[in-house]
């Protein structure tokens, strides 16, 4: 798939590469607006958003025929869970709480056809193949696929190792929530815990020759050596820019406070 291979080959070249993960509202424009404002790419989260599985395959249609990778985050990673996903024809996925590899090896036999898995396509998911033969499903599919497992646990972090070498893994990412709670700080997403258990898996990615997904306070993570990075929750990011905007106009019409000269910096 196309879009997965850009993706890809902008995960692997170590450049800023920026997207969203969308929990709360989902329309197909959406990929448009993604793509207009400069994206990589956009998460649909069906972890813990509530969108219908054609609203899903159609948002991820129209990234598959603009080239703009659309991936989602599955509930869990069962194997029945990852076969319906797939079926929606997303470039990649982003797993929650992936423990351990022996859990990457359901996934990979969840998504590999046989006889490297068990997979078996159906639906909407014959329809984005040029035909159904192995050659084609591994080709177009399976090659470029992206799995970002997310470590949100105390044995995630004990299996960076084996998780950051599975052969099915694109690039590590973090729960920074899940895990701050976790970690007995819960909330706390940018302090020292969370941050070093965040540096442990870069390190564990780099060592397997691979990147990192991360979210949070894009110009601080790339200070901090990322570059594969969520930025926001699109409809978070628009409430915090109206809160901005509305703030700024409100300091603006009371006549307590100084006007800004136009011409400040």
């Amino acid at each position: 798939m196309k879009a997965a291979r850009i993706l890809r080959q902008k995960i692997n070249s170590d450049t800023v590469t920026t997207g969203v993960i969308v929990s709360y509202h989902l329309w197909p424009a959406l990929v448009e607006i993604s793509i207009n404002s400069g994206l990589d790419y956009l998460i649909i989260d069906c972890e813990h958003g509530s969108f219908s599985p054609e609203l899903i395959c159609d948002v991820c249609a129209i990234g598959r025929l603009m080239d703009f990778a659309v991936l989602i985050r599955p509930i869990d990673h069962a194997m029945s869970t990852i076969r319906k996903a797939i079926d929606m024809g997303p470039c990649g996925m982003l797993l929650p709480t992936v423990e351990s590899a022996e859990a990457l090896d359901q996934v990979r036999d969840a998504v590999y056809m046989p006889p490297r898995g068990r997979r078996r396509p159906g639906g909407r998911g014959l329809r984005w193949v040029l035909d159904y033969t192995y050659s084609t499903w591994k080709t177009e599919i399976e090659d470029d696929l992206i799995v970002l497992p997310q470590i949100e646990t105390r044995k995630g972090l004990q299996n960076l190792e084996t998780i950051a070498a599975h052969e099915i893994t694109t690039a590590m990412a973090i729960g920074p929530y899940d895990l701050s709670a976790e970690l007995g700080v819960c909330g706390d997403t940018a302090g020292p815990k969370v941050s070093e258990a965040a540096q442990q898996i870069q390190r564990a990615a780099k060592a397997a020759g691979k990147g990192m997904w991360i979210l949070g306070d894009g110009p601080e993570l790339i200070r901090q050596g990322f570059s594969f990075l969520c930025i926001a929750e699109p409809t978070g990011l628009l409430e915090a820019t109206l809160r901005e905007q509305v703030s700024r106009l409100q300091d603006k019409g009371n006549p307590s406070k100084p006007a800004e000269s136009p011409y400040q910096a």
